[in-house]
This record gives C-alpha cells, sequence and structure tokens, in this order.
C-alpha cells in the first residue's frame, strides 16, 4: 500500500498537491498558538480595517482584529468539525447500511425508507432547521451536519455489501461455521471499507463547506469565535475592503480543493478497475 501511495504521488501532481494543503492546515490549526502573531479576539479600534502590511500581513477587520491570527485559529473549529462530522456519519451511516444490505427482506426495506425520509430533504435547509432548533453552538451544528451526511453513507455501504456478501470468502466463512454478525463485522464491512474511505474523503470538503455555510448564516459558533465561515459573513459589509472577508474565504476554498484532490487520488488507488496502473 505504502508503495502504491508513493507512485500515486509521482503520477499524481493533484493528489500530491491536494495532500500538501491539507497537512498545511491542519499543522496551521495545531500550531495556531506558536503561529499566531496576535491574539484572536483582541480588540483595538484604532487598527480598525487596516490593509495588509508587514505588521498585520492579512490587514484588520472592523473590530482591529488581526485577521491571519483569525485565520489560523479558526482552522481548528472548521476542520474540527469537518472531520467530526464526516468520521461520526461515516461510522453511523456504514453501520447502518451494511446491516440493512446484509440482512435484506423487509428489514432492509424499512430501513432504507428511513434514510430516504432524510435525504428527502434539501441538506443545508434541514441542517438548518436542525440548528435553529437546538441553538447556535458547535456542537449542535456539528449534530445537525451528521443527521444529514449519515444516509449518503449508509446507501453506499448497503450497496457495496449486498455485491460483497455474494464473494466465495464469505461462503467459506459460512463453512467454517463463523456466526453471522461475525461475518459481518471481520469479513463484510472491511472489504466495503474502501469505497467509503473514498467518499469520506471527497465529503470533508463538502463539510467544511456545509458548516461555514450555518456558520455564516450565523447558526454556527458565537462570537467572536474565530472561524472562517463566521468571517466571511463579518467581511460582506466591507466588500471594498476584499482582505476581510478574502483570505477566510481562500482558507474555505483551499482546503475544500485539497480535500477534493485526495478524495480523487485515493479513488484511483483503492478502485479495482484502476489499481493495476499502481
Amino acid at each position: 500500500m505504502l508503495r502504491s501511495l508513493r507512485k500515486l504521488m509521482k503520477s499524481n501532481y493533484l493528489f500530491t498537491i491536494g495532500c500538501l494543503i491539507c497537512i498545511f492546515w491542519i499543522l496551521a490549526a495545531v500550531f495556531a498558538p506558536k503561529l499566531a502573531p496576535y491574539d484572536p479576539v483582541y480588540q483595538d479600534m484604532t487598527l480598525r480595517l487596516q490593509e495588509p502590511s508587514s505588521e498585520h500581513l492579512f490587514g484588520t477587520d472592523n473590530f482591529g482584529r488581526d485577521i491571519l491570527s483569525r485565520v489560523l485559529y479558526g482552522g481548528r473549529y472548521s476542520l474540527l468539525a469537518g472531520c467530526v462530522t464526516v468520521i461520526m456519519a461515516g461510522i453511523l451511516g456504514s453501520i447502518y447500511g451494511a446491516v440493512a444490505g446484509y440482512v435484506g427482506g423487509i428489514v432492509d426495506n424499512i430501513m432504507m425508507r428511513l434514510s430516504e425520509m432524510i435525504l428527502s430533504f434539501p441538506s443545508l435547509i434541514l441542517a438548518m432547521c436542525i440548528n435553529a432548533a437546538l441553538g447556535s453552538s458547535l456542537f449542535n451544528t456539528m449534530f445537525a451536519l451528521v443527521v444529514v451526511a449519515w444516509p449518503t453513507y449508509a446507501r453506499l455501504m448497503r450497496s457495496v455489501v449486498i455485491s460483497v456478501k455474494e464473494n466465495e470468502y464469505v461462503e467459506a466463512a459460512y463453512a467454517l461455521g463463523a456466526s453471522k454478525w461475525k461475518i459481518l463485522f471481520t469479513e463484510i464491512i472491511p472489504n466495503s471499507a474502501s469505497s467509503v474511505l473514498i467518499m469520506a474523503t471527497t465529503d470533508l470538503g463538502n463539510q467544511i463547506l456545509m458548516f461555514s455555510t450555518l456558520s455564516f448564516l450565523g447558526l454556527g459558533s458565537a462570537p467572536p469565535t474565530p472561524e472562517w465561515g463566521m468571517m466571511v459573513s463579518e467581511g460582506v459589509d466591507y466588500f471594498n475592503k476584499f482582505w476581510v472577508a478574502g483570505f477566510p474565504g481562500l482558507a474555505i476554498f483551499t482546503m475544500a480543493v485539497g480535500a477534493n484532490f485526495i478524495g480523487d487520488g485515493l479513488r484511483d488507488l483503492l478502485d479495482p478497475k484502476l489499481r493495476k496502473a499502481f
């Protein structure tokens, strides 16, 4: 796998760029206290809306706060929300879909109809309703995103499990006396996980965009928390001051694009039809 990954990085420059972008933002978020030149919530109205300079590389916002410091700290909230949402939705959706596809019959029909009820609503609208009902906070926003995201993973895992459970190694496990649930969790799910992994990597950028959108609408973390979507929202009234919304918007854009590049590369690596190239 490592050898194939190295070959992929050499042959697919977009995958390499995506890895570098994501690593950059992860390190920037982890080491934000060391890298940030100023306190991200400190206000100094005498420095209000200053353009980028040697003292403030990304300029200052309408409260005189250093935008570079807020972008670095904002990555902690945006990346945390995106990663937690993808992990939780991936785990819940995968187990749910695996059970539905493995058991089949009326259980499968009932479980899938429940997931389709959630999918029938526009994701952003449903997340907004859930978040508005629960109240604006980081935890509630992540909960709303998990609720709208898990059915997609469930449907993907179900379709893969239906195919995988017909393989010969599953029949061999039955012949050796393994229980149905042991076969599900030790044979079928591990051999179905690659598709979910690819989807999760690509979905990371989408969830960061969703979280930023909710924060933009005032349904994310409460001010003065530095968060990319909220920072873009604060810059809407200052279009002539491009740096107020431009730099946090660029952070959202680059992270989403980087995650999608990685997802496309992993698809090429893990897809059996394309694996021979590596």
